[in-house]
């Protein structure tokens, strides 16, 4: 798949791209420490930088798909990376002005996923490259989450807590500048629209997928909380980053054995058995057993979670309404992002009167409540009523002309 032209540039760019999002919670945090403020400040300023940038990414979404993606993407990384270096130079005070330039880095964190996603139809060939670029897409997101870490505190340790946000911030902008000068991104223009305020969400199909992942970030959210405190109970050390690290593991094999062939039926059927495979993972983390097991388990835990996410995105595609598929892609990330803020917060209470098991056991509700909400409402994500066998035009395909040989729903 990436030996296809443009393809590797995309992804690459994407990922360097979205640095500054992967990394915002941990330089934030080690930034403030620096300059002398709390625990309880970092937190709200992480938790301001969440909460915009969960606003801000549909509704970039939604630009993009009115106005093409380089008038969108490019100039919100610059405001985001303008944002984040008037933080640096302000600090903590005056306090207005620190939470205002938090406010606007979050909010304009360019949509570089939902971007990505809705170019891959229109690069790619055929339904087998499609199917190998979402489960990629989807490994990627474990691979960013835990090199980024790493550079921020890399940096740190060369220069500065201040240099780390700024330098991070001006890869972002590297990145969507190679992601918006490519041919694919320059030409790319969303189907024609219907005016509908929803915009993206007025598909059911789409709502139902936004309330399962709503809920699978929140067992993911949780898992880090009960991991540190499994850790705590077991002696601390790196602990907790062993379960987290072997729960990126287990993504990253179960996507590259996802991507590595066709699976039948269709994407919705499929995605109701992964999401069951993920809930039922789950179960066995409330063991706890010594850390040698409890690793294995979290390894196998993570099998189910890029093939799930990969298996989204397709969905995602074929049931956004017609010029909404940048939209509807960010609406993914949001749910995703603010289900694991919020698994979070309601993890720590759990945590602090039942210890590791019942943070685990947190996230095994959060499991159980993605897939009853994905089989209650499987009428609403039922196969689109279009046929197979006919090829799905790309967002940019004005004529309407059908390719042979490719298949991914009416959306792509």
């Amino acid at each position: 798949m990436l030996k296809t032209r443009h393809a590797a540039r995309l992804l690459t760019g994407t990922l360097v791209g979205r640095l500054p999002n992967a990394t915002a919670a941990l330089a934030i945090v080690l930034f403030v420490r620096a300059e002398g403020g709390s625990y309880t400040l970092a937190g709200a300023l992480s938790a301001v930088y969440g909460v915009a940038n969960a606003v801000g990414q549909p509704l970039l979404g939604r630009a993009v798909d009115l106005y093409g993606q380089p008038r969108v993407i490019l100039p919100s990384a610059v405001m985001t990376a303008l944002g984040m270096a008037v933080f640096t130079v302000v600090g903590l005070d005056p306090l207005p002005l620190t939470y205002t330039a938090m406010i606007v880095a979050g909010f304009f964190a360019p949509p570089l996923e939902g971007g990505l996603r809705a170019l891959w139809p229109s690069v790619l060939k055929n339904e087998d490259d499609l199917h190998a670029a979402y489960s990629l897409d989807a490994i990627a997101q474990e691979l960013i989450y835990v090199v980024g870490p790493l550079i921020v505190t890399r940096i740190v340790a060369i220069w500065s807590e201040a240099a780390a946000l700024n330098a991070l911030h001006l890869m972002g902008v590297a990145g969507a500048l190679a992601v918006v000068t490519s041919p694919p991104s320059r030409s790319w223009r969303s189907a024609p629209r219907e005016a509908h305020w929803l915009g993206a969400l007025r598909s059911r199909g789409l709502l139902v997928l936004l309330g399962t992942f709503f809920f699978i970030g929140s067992a993911l959210g949780s898992i880090a909380v009960a991991a540190v405190a499994y850790g705590d109970a077991h002696g601390g050390g790196n602990i907790s980053g062993w379960l987290l690290s072997a729960l990126g593991v287990g993504a990253l094999i179960g996507g590259s054995v996802h991507g590595a062939r066709q699976w039948p039926g269709s994407p919705e059927q499929r995605l109701r058995v992964l999401v069951g495979g993920l809930a039922l993972l789950y179960v066995p983390l409330v063991l706890v057993p010594g850390v040698v097991a409890m690793t294995v388990l979290a390894g196998v835990a993570g099998l189910f979670l890029a093939p799930c996410l990969a298996t989204a995105f397709v969905v995602v595609d074929r049931h956004a309404p017609r010029g909404t598929v940048t939209e509807a892609f960010s609406w993914l990330v949001t749910s995703f992002g603010v289900g694991a803020a919020i698994g979070t917060a309601f993890v720590g209470p759990a945590v602090q009167s039942g210890g590791a098991r019942s943070g685990f056991l947190v996230a095994v509700g959060g499991g159980a409540a993605a897939l009853a909400v994905i089989v209650a409402a499987r009428r609403a994500l039922r196969a689109p009523e279009v046929p197979s066998t006919v090829v799905a035009r790309s967002e940019n395909d004005r004529s309407g002309a059908v390719e042979p040989g490719f298949s991914a729903g009416h959306q792509a």
